[in-house]
């Protein structure tokens, strides 16, 4: 997909109070990944013309992770709220965009898919503002989408405003929307801080369109979930769950078995081959690449790491920033660790620790042992209590078993 008339605007200058931390609402991890990340991953699919994100609290740590995804920084200094965020981003925005997309940096579950139907319907009704909603059950809290009788946006009433009438309406606003460049400028112009937080809120903006006759549409996300945001900590966790099951799904999906799937836990950059066997409690972390036929059973945890096709990891083994080759097998209670290597066939058993270690093919340690800073031949058998260290005076040099012959 792409969208060379867009723009994308992140909205990322928030504390987030009610999360009750010292540290800024968009560097908050879900999934694996700070909420922001998620965000502009899901919109650099879109391919728009640029990304631009206003950042304001502990700017310098946002930007530190948003520079590298090749995002426009745009300081909001002070925070005096959403519609002044997008105001504050004019100049970058430049006047060749036609269209803005304009969404929170703590949304982190929003679909490309998602952000290119809400572009798509926004263009295909020339509306000045088109808003991504959700249908929920339990709306409380939440700005609902009041609609006319030809399914057009009449407003966004926030919770504490709703007549009788319009609480039973089940449709929630997102915060997330696209927008016509040349309708929105003048719509912002009119915002006033009249709010007990004296702030300019872009949710007034839609209003403003709609009084002066302007199309404003919304698109039903057709999953609730992406719609959610992380304002507490009980939001994040929420959140996190939603990531872990999307994850899990994709990778059932493409022949990945899962033993208790809920209580696996699976980062996104993680990738799992085939007939693999993923048991309870498992961790896959980082950007771990396991392979097909693997076996990797009761509360082990990899990181980093590189699985080749059919190893096996037995329980509650503790693998980061290593390699394991195909026919492997490690544990049960193994730790690998810095770079360990284990090359085909090679057999790392209960209670062993190596780090920055190679053991040769069919090379085997079963039992109580410490393998650091060596090379282990093939076809060698570490007996049990063995320990590599090779000092002299303070400096550490490396340790060599030969092939056995």
């Amino acid at each position: 997909m792409a969208l060379p008339d867009f723009a994308v605007v992140i909205l990322a200058a928030g504390k987030g109070t009610r999360l009750k931390s010292s540290l800024a609402k968009a560097l908050h991890r879900a999934g694996g990944r700070t909420l922001v990340e998620h965000v502009v991953r899901a919109c650099q699919r879109l391919k728009p013309r640029a990304i631009i994100a206003v950042v304001g609290h502990q700017a310098a740590d946002v930007s530190a992770i948003l520079k590298p995804l090749g995002v426009q920084i745009i300081v909001q200094e002070p925070q005096r709220g959403t519609g002044h965020a997008v105001l504050v981003a004019r100049r970058a925005l430049g006047s060749r965009i036609k269209y803005a997309i304009i969404l929170p940096g703590d949304a982190p579950l929003v679909r490309s898919e998602t952000l290119a139907e809400l572009a798509r319907l926004h263009q295909q009704h020339a509306a000045a503002a088109t808003i991504l909603s959700a249908e929920l059950a339990q709306p409380a809290g939440y700005g609902r989408i009041v609609r006319r009788e030809d399914g057009s946006v009449e407003a966004i009433v926030e919770d504490s405003a709703l007549t009788d009438d319009q609480r039973s309406i089940n449709e929630i606003n997102s915060s997330i929307y696209a927008f016509t460049i040349d309708k929105l400028w003048p719509a912002l112009a009119r915002l006033r801080p009249v709010n007990a937080h004296r702030e300019l809120y872009l949710t007034d903006a839609i209003g403003f369109l709609r009084a002066g006759g302007e199309a404003v549409q919304a698109l039903v996300a057709a999953d609730a979930d992406e719609v959610l945001g992380c304002n507490t900590r009980a939001d994040l966790a929420e959140v996190d769950l939603a990531f872990r099951r999307r994850k899990r799904a994709e990778l059932m999906a493409v022949g990945v078995s899962m033993l208790m799937p809920e209580s696996i836990l699976i980062d996104p950059d993680v990738t799992v081959g085939p007939d693999t066997l993923v048991e309870p409690g498992v961790q896959l972390l980082g950007k771990s690449r396991i392979g097909a036929g693997c076996t990797i059973r009761t509360g082990s945890i990899l990181s980093d790491v590189i699985v080749e096709d059919g190893a096996l990891v037995k329980p509650y083994s503790v693998i980061s920033s290593s390699y394991l080759s195909a026919e492997t097998q490690v544990g049960p209670f193994a730790h690998l660790r810095d770079s360990a290597r284990l090359l085909k066939g090679a057999r790392v058993g209960n209670f062993v620790e190596v780090k920055k270690s190679i053991l040769g093919e069919r090379a085997k340690a079963m039992h109580l042992t410490y393998l650091g800073d060596a090379r282990i031949g093939s076809e060698t058998n570490v007996g049990a209590g063995t320990i590599t260290c090779n000092y002299r005076r303070r400096r550490l040099h490396r340790c060599g078993v030969n092939d056995h012959k």
